[in-house]
């Protein structure tokens, strides 16, 4: 009889898009200064008993994919709501880390998920200079500091020096892993989770990396009533940033643009 008055559903719901890090010259891709406020305004919402959060993300910095897993952890729990994430695209490598900061995670059966590991790459051009006839001259102080200097030919000190730092990285990506999905992650022959390897999202679920497959309006409305409200927060471009961006010349767009479309292309995207 009453219902006619009866509150509707709201659920906060931040979506986040794009390489993790440092974009181009004056852009941002997703990284945490960029989205704090953002994901405490969302969880800071009254009387709420979730907050959706949507990625779609090849990964990027490791650094600052810890640090918005880790905030929207400590927010949840602070705030004591349940977190749950919806991969679009792509949530691979540092956009799967932040994705487990979810208490449930779906995906769509063609999305791209996992990716579970630490990659480095770079150039050599030592041959090239000498064919054009440019001298390398390079002075430091500290014999480690030229570390993998792209004109000279590698060391094989230095290679060892950063596969240790990687596998000290990859270590803490599957410990994050193993925290969030605990005995939902499945063995299966001829399968290791923790290799680099991604898969779709049908798959996915099969592993234990996502719950379930679905998109957020559908998921959404499942739980929470066909009425449910979702409240949208998204990073606005202020003025500033928009006038930087449009003043950067063709060069650094096209070298932005790249390094960015090198980082999806990993994925077939």
């Amino acid at each position: 009889m009453f219902s006619f008055f009866k509150k509707k559903k709201i659920v906060p719901y931040i979506r986040l898009s794009g390489v993790i890090g440092n974009v181009g010259k004056f852009k941002q891709g997703i990284d945490f200064n960029g989205q704090q406020e953002i994901i405490k305004k969302a969880f800071s919402i009254k009387k709420t008993e979730a907050v959706a959060i949507s990625i779609n993300s090849p990964g990027g910095s490791p650094v600052q994919s810890h640090l918005i897993y880790r905030y929207i952890r400590e927010l949840a729990k602070k705030n004591k709501k349940k977190v749950i994430v919806f991969a679009e695209d792509v949530a691979a490598s540092g956009g799967y880390l932040i994705a487990c900061s979810g208490d449930e995670i779906y995906a769509n059966s063609s999305s791209i998920i996992g990716s579970i590991g630490v990659i480095y790459s770079s150039f050599g051009f030592k041959d090239l200079i000498k064919k054009i006839g440019v001298q390398r001259r390079i002075y430091t102080a500290g014999k480690n500091k030229s570390t993998l200097d792209p004109f000279v030919d590698e060391k094989q000190e230095d290679i060892d020096r950063l596969k240790k730092i990687q596998l000290e990285l990859h270590q803490d990506f599957i410990d994050v892993v193993e925290e969030s999905r605990g005995n939902k992650l499945k063995k299966e022959e001829n399968i290791e989770l923790f290799t680099g390897e991604f898969w779709s999202g049908r798959k996915a679920k099969e592993l234990g990396l996502v719950d379930n497959l679905g998109n957020a309006d559908q998921v959404l409305k499942e739980k929470f009533g066909d009425d449910v409200v979702i409240k949208k927060f998204e990073k606005s471009k202020g003025w500033l940033a928009k006038k930087l961006s449009s003043s950067e010349d063709q060069a650094d767009k096209l070298v932005s643009i790249l390094e960015e479309r090198s980082i999806w292309q990993r994925y077939g995207f």
